[in-house]
């Protein structure tokens, strides 16, 4: 796209990055931008539109009513503001190209973007997503170590089955397609989440691979109908702790629990809930401010 754009940011605690970014992307029907400030630790999630005009009376109240809404059911959102900025005429593909690069996970797996003329090597699976979809292409470091345990956890033998709770843009379970696994289930409480997610299944050949489905983790069945092999949570650490037993009861015995998108400082209370459910924490990862781990039943792990 080539002309002027109005960029329209709201600003508020990492905490409730996820579910702010939810609630501009519902309001506005499309995949918003992240950048955190590492020292304050404030999110700036912005979307860009070609028209003044998109940012109506009307959406301005939806944001502010959907930050209330947060408030009120607990999280902490901090002292919320929105701004607007007009931006000068440029190339704004241009722009993304020099932001958004090819990433690779070992020999096993290179995520790119359309316009990358980057290669895969021999053996290496593809993965082709678009930004607008920060959260989700492989460059936040929670999607990364999660992208590096759907790596590490498959096998070559005998195809392993995945569960992908809160899929986002899908790219834990599209990863999961690309390497190999068999039964593969995806969901998102958010439908915009789910559209899209399909919509990239679709873009990179394996949507018949994946079922998705628009699911609410905390109304889910507590004892699961059934259990997978591996099981990624890139999750808040709240809502991590609150459905410890869903997410517990969705893994089999010798299998692997992901949990990622957890604050350092937060980390502990979330390994406590897992380990009371009788789960062994067998590896975790730190990456400035965020801590991710592998979890396994601990008469199996």
């Amino acid at each position: 796209m080539t002309g002027p754009l109005l960029k329209i940011s709201v600003y508020t605690l990492l905490e409730a990055e996820e579910a702010v970014s939810a609630l501009v992307e519902r309001v506005f029907g499309q995949t918003p931008v992240l950048y955190t400030d590492d020292e304050t630790l404030i999110t700036q999630i912005s979307v860009y539109c070609a028209k003044p005009s998109a940012w109506t009376p009307a959406r301005r109240q939806k944001i502010v009513a959907g930050l209330a809404g947060l408030r009120a059911h607990g999280l902490a959102v901090g002292r919320t503001r929105i701004s607007t900025q007009k931006l000068k005429e440029q190339d704004w593909a241009e722009s993304w190209k020099r932001h958004f690069k090819p990433l690779e996970i070992g020999d096993a797996l290179l995520v790119k973007p359309s316009w990358s003329r980057r290669q895969p090597r021999a053996g290496q699976a593809l993965i082709v997503l678009d930004p607008g979809l920060s959260f989700g292409t492989g460059q936040h470091p929670t999607t990364r170590f999660c992208l590096e345990q759907v790596v590490a956890c498959r096998s070559l033998e005998e195809p392993k089955s995945m569960l992908d709770a809160g899929t986002g843009s899908g790219i834990l379970a599209i990863a999961a397609a690309k390497l190999g696994y068999g039964r593969i289930h995806a969901f998102d409480f958010d439908p915009v989440a789910i559209r899209v997610a399909r919509e990239n299944a679709v873009r990179n050949g394996v949507e018949k691979q994946i079922r998705f489905s628009q699911k609410d983790l905390t109304r889910m069945a507590v004892q699961a109908p059934e259990r997978f092999d591996l099981v990624c949570a890139n999750l808040l650490d709240d809502l991590l702790v609150r459905e410890v037993v869903r997410l517990s009861n969705r893994v089999k015995r010798g299998g692997r629990l992901v949990v990622a998108g957890i604050l350092t400082r937060q980390f502990a209370k979330v390994r406590k809930a897992f380990e009371k459910e009788g789960l062994k924490l067998l590896m975790e990862k730190t990456d400035n401010i965020w801590q991710s781990g592998v979890f396994a039943w601990l008469d199996n792990a």
